[in-house]
């Protein structure tokens, strides 16, 4: 039988659980908090596939949603401003006091879920975001599972319902590594998108897509992801489009380590992905096996809604209503040659 373990305290006092679960050569440790995978490992490859710590103390002291579950709204809302149905809100401003990220400080990320289901190969955990935090109108549960099976696949599915009209976007905050070394810049990536959304000064999309043709972007082909356009390395934190609305799950992006072998074919529902290379990271204190987080130590494949896409029209759809039940799903599935 599956057990949980006790892996910390919050600083209101709650009790942090952390499971194991396994399955197609996968196992994973998530924890209660946040909805975190904490980490993540393959059969025949010693290092672990995500970047995490060791102790749960350094998560809300240190982690860049590090595995996480960001939401209401995983990345930006401009200004925080929104209207809908004809009523304007006000979120929160977490970010640099100009802009709302990842559903505010005490977002879904940085709270403590609840384990509803357990099994050897899987973990449901569930919160309820309740009605004004962080300024969101109603109730908004949602449901993360967690499933290693096949050959090497983890299945991320986020269910979310509501009592009152809301803009919603989940999703899954890992930052991987494929082969331990100090950074991911030895990766080769594809992306299948043509389109990226332009975005201003503070990271926030203007309402313009940008061919990725004939520039750095083009990740339509395998090809390094450590890349340099006029003279200067490409910092990658960018949406790319793979489509304008939710569709079946399918193949959109591939990493794999030059080093290791080991390879990530991300599939998903989703309409973007947002792509980070982690360039902005230097953790403070030492990550699973001792490793030094620092610049590129990790990259992120969001699977997600396009960003801030409540306040543009011709953005697929972020409004979740009373009655429906908003469904996003990613596999990650690892192989290693």
């Amino acid at each position: 039988m599956v057990e949980r373990e006790v892996f910390g305290t919050t600083a209101k006092g709650e009790t942090v659980y952390r499971v194991r679960i396994s399955g197609g050569g996968l196992t994973a440790h998530v924890m209660t908090w946040g909805a975190v995978i904490q980490d993540l490992r393959l059969a025949g490859h010693q290092p672990p596939l995500v970047l995490g710590f060791d102790a749960f103390d350094d998560y809300p002291k240190y982690s860049s949603y590090f595995g996480a579950t960001p939401g209401r709204c995983a990345n930006r809302i401009t200004e925080g401003r929104f209207e809908l149905d004809g009523k304007a809100y006000q979120l929160e401003l977490n970010e640099k006091g100009v802009t709302h990220l990842h559903g505010g400080s005490d977002g879904m990320a940085k709270r403590n879920w609840e384990i509803v289901d357990l099994a050897d190969d899987r973990v449901v955990l569930q919160i309820v975001d309740p009605d004004g935090r962080a300024g969101y109108p109603g109730n908004c549960t949602v449901t993360a599972t967690y499933h290693l099976h096949g050959e090497g696949v983890l299945t991320v599915l986020y269910e979310s319902s509501t009592d009152q009209p809301t803009p919603c976007n989940i999703c899954q905050h890992t930052y991987f590594n494929l082969d331990g070394r100090d950074t991911a810049l030895g990766h080769d990536i594809m992306i299948a998108a043509d389109e990226i959304t332009a975005v201003d000064d503070r990271q926030c999309p203007t309402g313009t897509l940008l061919p990725v043709a004939s520039t750095a972007f083009d990740l339509r082909e395998m090809g390094p992801m450590d890349r340099e356009e006029n003279g200067a390395r490409v910092l990658f934190d960018h949406n790319f489009c793979l489509s304008t609305e939710r569709v079946e799950k399918r193949s959109v992006a591939l990493a794999r380590s030059t080093y290791s072998g080991v390879s990530l074919e991300v599939r998903t529902t989703e309409p973007g992905v947002q792509f980070y290379s982690g360039y902005k990271l230097d953790v403070k204190v030492p990550g699973h096996d001792g490793r030094h987080y620092g610049p590129f130590a990790g990259f992120c494949l969001e699977t997600q809604i396009w960003p801030d896409a409540i306040n543009h029209s011709d953005f697929p759809e972020a409004v979740l209503r009373p009655g429906d039940v908003l469904r996003q799903e990613t596999d990650y599935c690892f192989s290693k040659s």
